[in-house]
């Protein structure tokens, strides 16, 4: 079991520690639905150090890293950050992840936990051209202080001025108690924030520093429980769920993001032709009529016949429903279109809703 530089704060505050994907982190503290109702008014603090850290350097780097991700990242400038799946030749989804630009020769990418060291493998099975690749995920750790207060908690540690941070922009060497970290505006809970990578050994002490400046405003530490309602909510995909070896982008409403007239992708020919005749599968939300909570790999059918299956489901704090994410035959995916979520081999009504279930309320800074 591996462990974050952040371990044994968890304990301290008395999280509840359990084991994800070979990590043990903290699925709650104070409680799911406090963290989340907290992160939505004021702020929540995260420890997301197990997530993985690729380097890609050299005069190759911009071009190797177009022909492995789905979106264009030619036009990216530096201190910016874009989001992109990572595809397979058959267009299932390897990774979704962060790619953040130094220069055109230096990025940072940032993926899932449990892909990384397949996610390093891929890159280097695929690396024909000398790109220079190193696996760093040891030598960082990561925090997320999100929520609408997060720029004002935040402020009080720095004199950077954080409102000229754009979002999906970041500054490569803000200075925290003598501590040098990567501060993006960024974050996977629907609301302002931003994602802080810092050397492993000064994670505590930046922890410890930003829980003081957020005593006062309502600052709260958050667990994985309420990042995964948050990030459902605002319909994120969480890899393994709404995306896998087996889901596609496009299946999974992510086609802003695949950039089929980029001259080279790994998987563009089979996106390419999912864009022209259009997708068999549909990612869709959906709201519960009778009462009971929908989970990921629940069979969802429609006048008796299988028609998908669940990816995520939950009881939505913000919304005080239950609700669910499913891949479903696009026959089905109509807003309005009433489904069955077998639950205990039981039907249970639910309808086709619009997604995402919650969105922002704060005004976009780029």
């Amino acid at each position: 079991m591996k462990r974050t530089p952040l371990y044994n704060h968890h304990c301290k505050l008395e999280a509840k520690i359990i084991d994800f994907g070979g990590w043990e982190l903290p699925l709650q503290y104070s409680g799911i639905i406090a963290e989340h109702q907290a992160v939505r008014r004021c702020a929540g603090l995260f420890d997301v150090s197990h997530m993985g850290e690729i380097t890609v350097k050299g005069k190759y780097a911009t071009g190797f890293i177009q022909k492995v991700i789905t979106n264009d990242i030619s036009r990216m400038i530096d201190l910016q950050a874009r989001y992109s799946p990572m595809c397979f030749p058959d267009g299932g989804t390897a990774d979704d992840i962060l790619v953040y630009r130094f220069s055109s020769d230096h990025y940072l990418l940032v993926v899932n936990a449990g892909n990384t060291e397949s996610d390093f493998d891929w890159l280097n099975e695929n690396n024909d051209v000398g790109a220079e690749l190193q696996n760093v995920s040891d030598q960082y750790a990561q925090l997320a202080l999100q929520g609408p207060k997060a720029e004002e908690i935040l402020q009080k540690l720095t004199k950077i001025s954080l409102s000229e941070i754009q979002f999906f922009h970041f500054h490569p060497s803000v200075r925290i108690e003598g501590v040098t970290l990567l501060l993006s505006r960024t974050g996977y809970t629907g609301e302002d924030g931003f994602e802080l990578y810092m050397p492993s050994d000064d994670a505590p002490l930046i922890w410890d520093l930003i829980m003081e400046a957020g005593e006062d405003i309502g600052l709260v530490p958050a667990g994985l429980g309420a990042r995964d309602t948050l990030r459902f909510e605002a319909a994120l995909p969480l890899y393994g769920h709404e995306l896998s070896r087996e889901i596609t982008p496009l299946e999974a409403g992510l086609g802003l993001f695949v950039k089929t007239d980029k001259e080279y992708f790994i998987g563009k020919d089979i996106l390419k032709l999912q864009k022209e005749q259009g997708v068999k599968r549909k990612l869709v939300g959906f709201e519960m009529i009778d009462r009971g909570v929908p989970r990921s790999h629940y069979e969802v059918c429609c006048s008796g016949r299988s028609v998908g299956f669940v990816t995520s489901g939950s009881y939505s704090p913000s919304l005080d429903k239950n609700t669910g994410l499913a891949l479903v035959e696009t026959d089905y995916a109509l807003e309005g279109t009433e489904l069955e979520i077998i639950i205990r081999n039981k039907p249970f009504r639910a309808i086709v809703v619009k997604k995402p279930f919650y969105k922002k309320s704060y005004k976009n800074k780029g």
